[in-house]
């Protein structure tokens, strides 16, 4: 039995549009571009469906998933207890792995590393360093003995474009629910880790932590990725968007609308000061949303 006239056209017609999306895709965005929009029917400023799900990994002592459209991470911090260096007698450390399983892209191929891992990996231990949001002294135990090291992995679970700033934000998000563990000095003077049954009290010594304490972050850097093509910006692209304009501008902003880092990793269309400044416009703007959908999480967390 044949399709209907009507139906049979308007799949005839999709079929012509998925064709010339894929034969001639920067004709394609072009036209949508001409109109202020793009295809998943956003605005060309406008950012995808933002989420964050706080203690999603229960054997961590922090943990966050984060989703900016399709684009997913997974955010776990693990503390341990380390000797601090000679140098930063009073300062602990943050080790940060940006892991990008096969599973989250077709062009991640099993056995062999993702190009793009060690990229963002750097960007965000200089990001997180750069933005003042974490004290290292906040994870000094005894000074020159025992502090802190934060182990900080992050997992791309869906790579579907701004990969960097669904990562700061899940990193962000798990500093947040980070949770300092219980700690006190033994009778050979080590800092051991202790039970919420035991407490303090099987220790001579005073417990350096007395309970589980939350982490003060001073300020929280939000981040958004757009793409620069002729006269047009485009805020948070998708990954086919990112294949198709090559041009990728990242802005950092801090809590306070500071600028942290600005991010062109070459493309053909250069930066112009009015494209820079739309560009931090856009994100002030996102770091705004972002805060408040990050308090939302975080309030919600409490109240559980």
């Amino acid at each position: 039995m044949g399709l209907p006239n009507a139906a049979s056209g308007d799949l005839s017609s999709q079929m012509e549009v998925d064709a010339f999306r894929r034969l001639f895709p920067i004709q394609f965005y072009e036209r949508h571009l001409a109109e202020s929009i793009r295809p998943d029917g956003r605005a060309l400023g406008k950012a995808r469906d933002t989420t964050i799900a706080l203690g999603p990994v229960s054997s961590a002592n922090g943990s966050a998933l984060a989703k900016i459209g399709s684009t997913t991470m997974l955010a776990a911090i693990k503390m341990e207890v380390m000797t601090p260096s000679v140098e930063s007698p009073d300062e602990g450390c943050i080790a940060l792995d940006f892991h990008m399983p096969p599973v989250c892209s077709p062009i991640v191929r099993p056995g062999r590393p993702a190009e793009a891992a060690p990229v963002i990996s750097k960007q965000l231990s200089d990001t997180i360093s750069s933005s003042g949001m974490i004290d290292l002294r906040e994870l000094s135990l005894v000074k020159g003995k025992a502090a802190w090291m934060a182990y900080l992995d992050i997992y791309c679970l869906d790579a579907d474009g701004s990969l960097f700033d669904a990562a700061l934000l899940s990193a962000a998000a798990a500093f947040s629910h980070l949770q300092i563990p219980v700690v006190a000095l033994n009778d050979d003077g080590r800092v051991v880790f202790v039970s919420e049954e035991e407490g303090g009290e099987n220790f001579e010594k005073e417990p350096v932590n007395k309970e589980k304490r939350k982490l003060k972050l001073n300020s929280v850097p939000f981040s958004l990725t757009c793409l620069l093509h002729k006269k047009y910006i485009l805020a948070d692209p998708t990954a086919e968007e990112e294949s198709v304009m090559e041009t990728i501008v990242t802005v950092v902003l801090d809590s306070s609308g500071q600028l942290v880092s600005f991010y062109k990793p070459g493309g053909s269309v250069l930066a112009y000061t009015s494209a820079v400044q739309d560009c931090i416009a856009l994100t002030r703007q996102r770091s705004k949303e972002l805060q408040i959908i990050l308090d939302e999480a975080i309030s919600g967390m409490e109240i559980d």
